[in-house]
């Protein structure tokens, strides 16, 4: 399905639309241009999923708000309260982009949301953290032939870093400068960054066995390639496929890695690193805004389920008691 039934001109979901030739573009032309920018790419592939949702359900656009609240409706036991909200936003984009009457303000939308969200519950399932010693127990399971590289470098960087999926993946070679502190890795746009100003982040030499300076340069020089993404398909022979690793494969990564070290993968994903990270420095004391640095979380707020998580047994009751 194309941009389904949106008009032509619809800057939240069309392709880009400067000509191939390089002819500057008009006026109405670069102002949907610019709004679309306003956007990532992950975000408009989200909207069009979607909407493709939507009208394969036998939506129309555009809708009334009780053909809305019957979609939320026929949907509530199938997917999260989360995952419905994502779609009223959607749903609610797209009506603002074409000028047509938002549905999604209609009170029955609302309510019917809160309903599910009351039956259902909104807490979200989160991602086990890899925390410091589990990840240690990863790596101490790995070998040294070319994908065992790769991967010791990913999950050590990853986890260094406290980088999203999306972020570890998208680093290119030119992104990594040597220092005498370790590395200096240059973010050049993240998923809180959408207008590429970009950030550098510190990658110590670590003071254990597994240290992530040394498992990164030691993948590069296997890569040895100065213009390339880092983390590239590596496959059963050990020879490099594909230009670029997908983010949802780091997931992959770890799990099995998780399973070849005899730890359940289940609950675990790419997120894993980051929120393992969090957790395990703030259970060492590190104080939060030196955590919010390194993983670039905008408040402590933000970090607020790694606190609690990291908390759960200091000073707790019952072990005072029992």
């Amino acid at each position: 399905m194309s941009d389904l039934v949106l008009n032509r001109h619809n800057p939240f979901l069309s392709r880009p639309t400067k000509a191939a030739d390089g002819n500057e573009l008009t006026s109405s032309e670069a102002v949907e241009h610019f709004i679309r920018e306003s956007l990532s790419e992950n975000t408009r592939q989200a909207y069009r999923s979607d909407l493709a949702h939507f009208m394969g359900w036998g939506g129309v656009l555009p809708a009334s708000p009780e053909l809305v609240a019957q979609y939320l409706a026929d949907h509530a036991e199938a997917l999260a309260p989360a995952s419905l909200a994502r779609r009223v936003a959607t749903l609610s984009k797209v009506h603002s982009a074409n000028g047509w009457e938002n549905p999604c303000r209609a009170e029955i939308v609302r309510a019917t949301m809160r309903g599910i969200k009351r039956v259902k519950g909104t807490a979200q399932e989160q991602a086990k953290p890899l925390l410091r010693e589990d990840l240690f127990l990863v790596l101490d399971a790995l070998g040294e032939d070319t994908r065992a590289k790769r991967d010791r470098a990913l999950l050590l960087i990853g986890w260094a870093g406290g980088f999203r999926s999306s972020e570890l993946t998208g680093l290119d070679v030119a992104d990594v400068e040597e220092v005498r502190e370790g590395l200096v890795l240059h973010l050049r746009r993240s998923k809180t960054d959408q207008t590429g100003q970009g950030r550098k982040l510190g990658i110590p030499h670590g003071r254990t066995r597994h240290c992530p300076v040394g498992a990164l340069i030691a993948w590069l020089g296997t890569l040895n390639q100065p213009e390339a993404k880092i983390f590239r398909p590596v496959d059963r022979h050990g020879n490099l496929r594909g230009d670029t690793l997908r983010a949802d494969a780091v997931s992959t990564i770890l799990r099995n890695r998780l399973t070849a070290a005899g730890i359940d993968p289940v609950g675990y994903s790419g997120h894993s690193l980051r929120a393992g990270l969090a957790t395990s420095a703030i259970k060492a004391g590190v104080p939060t805004y030196k955590v919010r640095a390194q993983t670039g979380h905008a408040s402590d707020a933000m970090l607020g389920r790694y606190v609690r998580d990291a908390g759960l047994f200091d000073g707790n009751a019952a072990g005072a008691l029992l």
